[in-house]
């Protein structure tokens, strides 16, 4: 089916098994028709690792292909995959994970955007965190009114608001209404009894 040219065996603690393959796959991929051959280099590789991580019950679904991995098989397209590939295999359990030994520059960059991306994200999710969930001294300060007159001020500023809102909102609605009323209009009968009169002379 397929041959491997080196074979490294690492294993360390507890049921993890780690190996890497380098994976021939052109005579698997030659056999199926033209439209069907990257996922024939799926399957391919998902059979290899099977028979060589020793999967038991020959479950082609234990064997899980990372996404860097599957975007390189898949980047010449349908017809046209990789004839070889090398392969990092760990094997935790009865899972087994497959990875790309080296990346291609292009992966390379796009995988470290990625990781970028994530702990952005995750930094501005602690930080969102902090300012909604303030410290218990600053909540006591917000608790405690200074004076009856600042709290009077507060409540008038606050009916002002709603107030001009309340009248944006009706000179929106004004404004609508008009463009509505406009655009409603029906069509004038006159210039089809113009029309009827140019026929008849």
């Amino acid at each position: 089916m397929t041959e491997t040219k080196s074979e490294k065996k690492a294993e360390t603690k507890s049921d993890k098994l780690e190996r890497e393959y380098i994976i021939n796959l052109r005579r698997q991929v030659d056999k199926a028709p033209i439209y069907k051959r990257t996922p024939k280099a799926i399957r391919t590789i998902k059979e290899f690792l099977v028979r060589h991580m020793k999967i038991r019950d020959r479950d082609l679904r234990k064997i899980k292909l990372d996404r860097y991995l599957n975007e390189f098989l898949w980047a010449r397209g349908i017809r046209n995959p990789q004839t070889r590939i090398k392969v990092k295999a760990i094997k935790e359990g009865e899972i087994v994970k497959v990875e790309l030994v080296e990346l291609p520059a292009k992966l390379k960059f796009k995988k470290l955007r990625e990781e970028r991306r994530e702990r952005e994200g995750t930094e501005a999710g602690k930080k969102k965190k902090k300012e909604t969930h303030p410290n218990e001294a600053e909540l006591k300060k917000e608790e405690t009114p200074v004076s009856e007159a600042e709290a009077k001020e507060k409540k008038e500023e606050e009916e002002e608001k709603k107030s001009s809102v309340v009248e944006v909102g009706k000179e929106i609605e004004k404004a609508a209404m008009k463009r509505a009323k406009h655009e409603a209009k029906v069509k004038s009968k006159e210039p089809k009894r113009q029309f009827r009169q140019a026929l008849q002379k």
